[in-house]
């Protein structure tokens, strides 16, 4: 063929340029292909699948840590509230009575006296008020309690003086515990007690029997109060309980459950 190309110069002429036209339209083919195929190549050798996947994990295992963390601060807050929520309601119940004691709030009569008042108070004579008593037991103790006398009769800004009798009929010694309150309730804050036993643990051995006093007065202010215009009688109850761990006694005003 290299013979026939020398002796024929316009054939060799001729089929030199259809195969450079082949040759041009190869390279147009297969330069866009050849392209693509090295730039891929390249970034796979510049960044490689493992590369990618660790850089995912890596941002996947961070937000997870930054949740966890997030978690236990919520849970924190949460379980912060929690004991704060149950300390305040062991709480509420002795700071509840400490105020009923100090306002008469619920039938409470007020705990303390001023020493003062007690013997500057002027006794109100026109105003007889009659006092009664009672006595409760609750079924967790076997004592018998009971009021010495059933009534007397007082009037505002005049000491008074009475007795409560309990008995232990048992072969065992047991602790008991009482609570009180005053009817008509908003009576309560006006019912000053001098003496008590009430909120004190008594101890009665087998068959022991004591008495326990109850000093008072009622405030002379009771005859001041408008809504007391019509209180004529006003009745001191007290309750006794079995002193035990985790008892919890009744608040002041309400029947015990």
């Amino acid at each position: 063929m290299s013979l026939s190309l020398l002796l024929h110069p316009s054939i060799c002429c001729t089929q030199a340029s259809v195969l450079l036209a082949q040759c041009v339209r190869t390279l147009h083919s297969c330069a866009p292909k050849t392209l693509h195929s090295q730039t891929g190549h390249f970034l796979q050798r510049r960044f490689p699948p493992r590369f990618q996947v660790r850089n995912r994990s890596r941002k996947t295992r961070s937000q997870e840590e930054e949740w966890k963390k997030k978690n236990k601060t919520v849970l924190t807050y949460i379980a912060a509230a929690g004991v704060g929520m149950i300390g305040l309601s062991y709480a509420a119940v002795p700071l509840y009575r400490l105020y009923c004691q100090a306002s008469g709030l619920g039938g409470m009569a007020v705990a303390g006296h001023d020493t003062d008042q007690v013997e500057t108070m002027k006794p109100v004579k026109g105003r007889i008020i009659k006092v009664t008593f009672n006595a409760d037991t609750h079924a967790s103790i076997q004592w018998n309690f009971k009021p010495q006398q059933t009534e007397i009769y007082v009037v505002p800004g005049e000491t008074a003086l009475a007795f409560y009798r309990a008995k232990n009929p048992t072969d065992k010694p047991i602790i008991g515990i009482s609570t009180y309150n005053v009817v008509p309730f908003e009576a309560g804050q006006y019912f000053n007690k001098i003496q008590c036993f009430c909120f004190e643990e008594q101890r009665l051995n087998p068959h022991e029997e004591v008495d326990m006093p109850v000093f008072f007065y009622i405030d002379p202010d009771f005859d001041e109060d408008p809504r007391m215009a019509r209180v004529d009688t006003i009745t001191l109850s007290y309750t006794f309980f079995e002193a035990k761990e985790g008892q919890k006694l009744p608040l002041p005003g309400y029947s015990y459950q």
